[in-house]
């Protein structure tokens, strides 16, 4: 998805910032070629502002984007992932563990994580995972009902794939 994305607007640096922010913050265009967060109508000035671009760009980047099927079909579909749970964690009495992976391509990195928790007894409230092609350092975070044991980590270690371990 992102190198489509990347490739259409690679002449125009301003609209990739902007198309950008749209995919980071899960912010889609409706057919009306306004912004929306879910449901919420986020305003082009104020994408401008984030972007560091005018408000004529960011039009120019929908008005781009809903002439193009593919994207058309990307940017009315997308909808924000919704609440993290991983800065509130440490309020809350979860865990946090942050895998980062040798290959994010790898296979069977958050079953085999979900899995040592669970022969623990640590259920997994939420797991996030980057998008290999938008984060450069994509890591798996998993937020857990309580705190995790620092016995874990070697055992997370093990897991086919796992490069290092951040429990907080």
């Amino acid at each position: 998805m992102w190198n489509l994305i990347a490739s259409f607007f690679k002449k125009h640096p301003e609209r990739l910032k902007v198309a950008k922010l749209l995919v980071e913050n899960g912010l889609r265009i409706n057919n009306n070629g306004k912004i929306y967060c879910n449901e919420i109508e986020v305003p082009a000035a104020k994408i401008a502002k984030f972007a560091g671009v005018d408000r004529r760009t960011v039009c120019e980047t929908i008005k781009a984007i809903q002439e193009n099927k593919e994207l058309n079909a990307i940017f009315t579909n997308i909808r924000s992932a919704g609440l993290s749970l991983k800065e509130l964690a440490k309020h809350l009495g979860f865990g946090v563990v942050e895998i980062t992976p040798k290959d994010p391509k790898t296979v069977g990195v958050l079953a085999g994580a979900a899995s040592i928790l669970a022969e623990e007894g640590i259920g997994v409230r939420q797991a996030l995972a980057d998008d290999p092609e938008l984060t450069p350092q994509p890591k798996l975070t998993l937020i857990t009902e309580k705190k995790i044991p620092g016995n874990l980590i070697p055992k997370l270690l093990n897991v086919k794939g796992v490069e290092k371990i951040s429990i907080y």
